[in-house]
Order: structure tokens, then sequence, then C-alpha cells
């Protein structure tokens, strides 16, 4: 019986010639990851296990990217954690503000992650990086401990479903969409403990920043990771960033799937997730007139270059509702400074947007962007939970970034057609 993606790449980093479903098993890692909330409390239970030294000062990554810039005194304290065990461990990824960005969009963008890999993360999202064809999965601070004094960690092999894409994308259609009908279809427990696999040839049409974004929402579907074989898309991106030697894996024509379902995109409108779950999606022509209050643009699902710039193309020469608050985060400083270059930031700030620095603020209702009583928002980013951006009566709704652009324009949730 053949192997999947995922099946190999645990079996390589096992040590084994092959893995099965359910099997538990020891992993080398390639990357741990810890950000401001959950690496000080990894740090404590590091300490606790009287190890001195990380496994890998070159294999760590840890990014203040929560709170920070600091919020308050609580968050500064946190970031000092991160920051003083950074320089004690000699750990050579520590990303300063200023330096920094949105953990899922930076490490790729720096290279620090490639296809065939093992990384873990103290992020629910670092299942992101499944999208270059790795295994990549988010786990407690605990885990992360014991992966910075081991350099591995132990999983369950889960079991694959396969997802299949047929046809063509429309205009207004992205990654994000084809996630949000995904988990719209299977609901956010249909693929518990699961690798969601992503393939076809629409899959095999999307740009890096759109399938960055497929593989980060697999997690909203319960997925234990999501992931697409790697191909010359992906290779492209890897080879502008790194010049390691990567694993490439392909799944074995054999393999075994628990499920497979299969969609033809051809036609598919533009989704939106209504409050409050992923799972309560509508195309954008069913949904009605929802007046908005806020309109958030990036993020570690939606914050990336392609996303920015067709936020853009949808604001160019027009203003923000005056009823509506537009802020837009481009996830990394690089990619901010690529949206000066481009002349985009200064199409938002004609628009009447406000455009930050990157962070994860407004996303869980951290800083930067909190939601009122009562106040609805459109957003690229990836929770629509209860309480998600702020008040536990206010209401999130999800979608890519030209509904959202569009949405600021006219103050109610909208399709760039409409303008």
């Amino acid at each position: 019986m053949g192997m999947t993606i995922t099946e190999k790449i645990l079996a390589v980093h096992a040590e084994r010639d092959s893995v099965k479903p359910g099997e538990l098993v020891s992993v080398k890692v390639d990357m741990v990851l810890g950000n401001d909330i959950t690496a000080p409390v990894a740090i404590d239970q590091f300490r606790k296990t009287g190890a001195k030294e990380v496994f890998d000062p070159d294999r760590i990554a840890l990014v203040p990217d929560h709170f920070a810039p600091n919020r308050d005194i609580a968050s500064a304290e946190q970031c000092a954690r991160q920051r003083d065990f950074a320089r004690e461990q000699n750990i050579r990824h520590y990303f300063e503000v200023g330096r920094m960005g949105i953990e899922h969009c930076l490490l790729p963008e720096k290279g620090l992650v490639g296809p065939g890999e093992v990384i873990i993360g103290a992020d629910s999202h670092t299942c992101t990086y499944g999208a270059l064809g790795a295994f990549a999965t988010g786990v407690g601070s605990t885990d992360m401990a014991a992966a910075m004094a081991l350099g591995e960690t132990w999983l369950r092999v889960p079991e694959t479903m396969k997802f299949v894409y047929k046809g063509t994308l429309g205009k207004w259609v992205m990654g994000k969409d084809l996630i949000l009908n995904t988990i719209g279809e299977i609901g956010v427990d249909g693929a518990l403990y699961r690798a969601m696999e992503f393939t076809g040839e629409a899959i095999r049409s999307l740009s890096m920043d759109s399938r960055f974004t497929m593989a980060n929402m697999a997690v909203e579907a319960g997925a234990k990771n999501g992931i697409i074989e790697p191909d010359e898309t992906t290779m492209d991106y890897v080879r502008q960033r790194s010049d390691s030697d990567y694993g490439l894996f392909k799944s074995d024509p054999d393999a075994e799937y628990t499920a497979v379902f299969e969609f033809d995109v051809t036609g598919m409108e533009p989704q939106v997730a209504f409050p409050h779950s992923p799972e309560n999606t509508r195309p954008i022509s069913g949904v009605g007139t929802i007046r908005i209050d806020q309109a958030v643009i990036g993020s570690c699902t939606n914050g990336r270059m392609e996303d920015i710039r067709i936020a853009a193309e949808v604001m160019r020469g027009r203003r923000v509702h005056p009823h509506v608050r537009c802020l837009i985060f481009p996830g990394t400083q690089a990619i901010y400074l690529q949206a000066v270059r481009e002349g985009l930031v200064e199409v938002f700030i004609e628009a009447g947007a406000m455009v930050s620095g990157p962070t994860c603020g407004p996303c869980l209702g951290g800083h930067m962007g909190v939601l009122s009583r009562g106040e609805r928002c459109i957003s690229t980013t990836n929770r629509n939970f209860v309480g998600r951006m702020g008040h536990p009566e206010s209401e999130v709704f999800l979608a890519n970034p030209a509904i959202a652009a569009a949405s600021a324009i006219l103050g109610r949730i909208a399709s760039p057609e409409e303008l």
C-alpha cells in the first residue's frame, strides 16, 4: 500500500520506512516556532525540564507579533521574556519590531520553512506552511518546550482526506473562497485530527499566496495539517528565498484516503462566512444587506502581496464609506515596503483607510481594531467566533480581500462587481 505525502514526510522524520494512520511516532523537527503569547509559557516549561540549552539555536524562531508593539505593561513583560531568552540562547531567528512580521507570513518569506520538513509551532495556524509541501502543525506551549530541548516531538499519524478542485476560478475568487466553501461543506469538525490534502487543476493554478491562505485555514476544519504537493510554483517561490536542499514528496497513486471530495470551482462566487463560525458560509449573492462598521484587510490568512494588491485594485480612486473604519495590515515589513514602492499605501490613504505595520492585533481582538457592542466587521482573518474581535455582542464576517475592500467602500458587505 502506498503512502500519502503527509505519511511519507512523517516516516522520514521518524527514521522509518513507512508509517500508518493511527500510529504514535516520535519525529525530528526542522523548525520550532513561538510568539509573544506562547513562547513565555514554553520558556517556563523548558526551564522546568532542567534543560540548559536549546537543541539548535538555528532551528527555533521567536516572533513578537500578537501584542507587539507592546499594547500594555503585561505584553511588554511577555515580549521582554521572549527577547531575553532569545539573547540567552543565541537564537538566530528572533525578529524584533521593525524587522518582524506576522509569523506565518514571515517564516516562508525568510526561507525558514520548506518542502518535506516537519515544523511545529505554538500557534494553531502553523499549518500554513503545508502550502509548501511541509508537514506543519500547531502545538501547545509544553510541546514547544520539549521540542526546544530535544529537537523532536511525538505525533499520532493522521488519516488523510483528499480534496480535488477542478475548473477555472473567476476574477474575484481566491484561495480564501475555496477553503471557506470547503469548510462550509464539511463543517468545522469535518477534518478532525486529519490531514487535508488539496489537489487538482484549480490548486495548481493558484499563486503561492492563495495556497498559504488555504493551508492556513485547514485548522478551522479541525485538521491536524493542510498540505499541497510541491510543484514548479512552489519551487520558484522557494528558490528565491533559500538554497537548502529539500525533500520533495508526493502521494503515491495507491495511497489510501479516508475520504475524497471533488469540487468544480467554475462559476463559484466569492464566499462570506457569517457569525459565529467559519462553516456558516454563503455565496456573496446570498448575503443580503449587511451594514458594517469596520473592514480589516490583512492577517496571517490574507496579508500577503496578492491580497494587498487586489484590495488596492478595488479601492483605487474611491473613498471608504463615511460610516466605516478600514484597517489594512500588511503581513510583513517587506510586504509593507513593497506596497509603498508600488504606490498602494498611497491608494489606501487617499481612500481614507488606515495602514498599519504588521501585527496580529485586530484578528484576536487584542488591539488595533477591537469592536464595541453591536458592531459588525468584514474581515480577511480566519476566525469569527463569539467575541473574537472584541465585544461578545459584536459580529465578524469572513471574506477575501476584494470583498472586504468593496464592502469598505459601500458600507455594506458587497462585491467589487457592484462598484
